[in-house]
């Protein structure tokens, strides 16, 4: 006997980050009331409620990010702290009307779509739900990596990763070793090395720091934008230009060359000692890696607190973290591992099984590909936002979420309009979209800079960025195209139309 589920609905979304909110916001602004977020913490926010270390804060200029609808006139900085950040997205989810809407403290455990109802079956932390579409919003940094490394179970202080910062810890007077030099660790560097007693920083492979430029945005320049809306549109596309141009020389390493100049000649006037900063130059094409921002990182590393180790952390002892063999120890009394997150993993996917019963995680094989980044081949009514190729090496990410949820609109009406009670892209359009990105992925710094990122999955795929400008995405994206799909009704469901080719 089948199990009732506990609440139907029709469209249910998994995270409250910019693309799980906004996703609830733009079903609502489209008359879809049967929404339900899932938020397995007790507020939204995504990445910027999880993250709370010291310094964090948004490498995108502030007035790029924000929603389309809802920009935001009275940003104080130029690059905006988390606590701002997060502050728009509440003020967001209750503007907008969202929060009934919000199921917070729900985890998705298991997410299976069911051919005979044609519904996703959730099975959550508080019961079961049935849903006509599952959309996830959970994106690239939800899961913190944290390395394995021999003696981690014997360190005598606190241990954790920057994403998993402790509301109540205060770093000040103590020893902390920072494992790994990633985006959050050039922002924590800089902000702890005042108030420690030393900073040890491991660094496995030096990243390309380009100067940030942050600074307060004065309150006439807040109020002017509040008083001309089109004044605050026509900066947004101004600066959506400048960061659209700068995608040139992530395509064509060769006009990288200048930018690494200049970035050298920075890194000499401001670490003067000539071995730390032979320690400090990365061996490898700007772009190849995240490209970080901060106007005060290599003049933390030159302070007399602060010791960089040129190597890996390799161990861990009761009181001291070991790098490279044949060094001695780095006393510490708190670890911070800055060592990113599962992003071409996407943990998320060995939960999600489709209409063949297999996973999401299996039909991958290790590399995510998705029609559009967006829709899989095999899981009906599933939408990715900030799925495979989605990501961006040069400009804000809200432009593209916003035109996969759009993708996802335009899904939902074709299918109100047909009476379909699925979509599903057809393999063979899924498998020409991957192989115009690899091919567009050809050649660019991603491939060839000479470096092993994030970037790239276990088959040295790039699985995570779009090779290409935000326009030509949304070109691509934005307009469902039902030619791409092959769609089931309700009343003939036969198994053979969603069969595999």
């Amino acid at each position: 006997m089948r199990t009732r589920p506990t609440t139907d609905i029709d469209t249910a979304i998994i995270g409250s980050g910019f693309a799980g909110l906004g996703a609830a916001i733009r079903l609502k602004q489209e008359g879809v009331e049967n929404v339900a977020v899932f938020e397995r913490a007790d507020e939204v926010g995504g990445v910027w409620r999880a993250n709370r270390y010291p310094g964090c804060a948004c490498d995108t200029a502030s007035h790029l990010y924000s929603f389309s609808f809802a920009p935001k006139p009275d940003w104080s900085r130029r690059f905006a702290k988390r606590g701002e950040i997060l502050a728009y997205l509440k003020q967001c989810a209750t503007d907008f009307g969202v929060r009934p809407h919000m199921r917070f403290g729900h985890r998705i455990e298991r997410a299976a779509w069911d051919p005979e109802t044609m519904r996703w079956m959730l099975d959550t932390n508080h019961g079961r739900f049935a849903a006509r579409v599952l959309v996830s919003g959970v994106g690239a940094h939800s899961e913190p990596r944290v390395p394995r490394l021999p003696g981690q179970e014997r360190f005598a202080g606190r241990a954790f990763h920057s994403a998993q910062w402790p509301a109540d810890f205060d770093p000040s007077g103590l020893r902390v070793a920072v494992v790994g030099t990633g985006a959050s660790a050039v922002q924590l560097v800089p902000a702890l090395q005042p108030v420690v007693e030393h900073l040890t920083l491991f660094q496995r492979t030096a990243p390309w720091v380009v100067p940030h430029g942050d600074g307060v945005i004065p309150e006439r320049v807040q109020r002017l934008f509040a008083r001309f809306p089109r004044l605050l549109t026509a900066w947004r596309s101004v600066l959506h230009i400048i960061r659209e141009a700068s995608g040139l020389m992530f395509w064509h390493p060769a006009l990288a060359r200048l930018v690494e100049y200049l970035v050298r000649f920075r890194l000499r006037r401001q670490v003067k000692d000539p071995a730390l900063h032979e320690v400090l130059t990365p061996d490898y094409r700007l772009g190849c890696k995240r490209i970080l921002h901060s106007d005060h990182y290599y003049p933390a590393l030159t302070q007399p607190n602060v010791t960089v180790v040129d190597g890996a952390a390799r161990a861990v002892h009761p009181g001291a973290v070991a790098g490279p063999k044949g060094t001695a120890p780095h006393a510490a009394d708190v670890i911070v591992y800055c060592t990113g997150f599962h992003s071409t993993e996407m943990p998320f996917a060995r939960s999600v099984y489709g209409r063949d019963g297999e996973s999401l995680h299996a039909y991958w094989s290790g590399s995510p590909r998705a029609y559009l980044g967006t829709t899989v081949a095999g899981f009906p009514n599933l939408f990715l936002l900030r799925g495979p190729n989605t990501g961006l090496g040069h400009n804000a990410i809200l432009p593209m979420i916003e035109a996969q949820i759009e993708h996802l609109l335009g899904a939902l009406r074709f299918m109100d309009a047909s009476g379909a009670a699925a979509v599903e892209p057809h393999a063979a359009a899924q498998a020409r979209f991957v192989r115009e990105v690899d091919q567009m992925a050809e050649g660019t710094v991603w491939t060839r800079g000479g470096c092993d990122s994030w970037y790239l999955d276990g088959s040295g795929r790039n699985a995570v960025l779009w090779p290409g400008s935000v326009r030509a995405f949304r070109q691509r994206v934005v307009d469902f195209d039902p030619d791409a799909y092959r769609t089931v009704h309700p009343r003939v469901a036969p198994r053979e139309e969603l069969a595999r080719p």
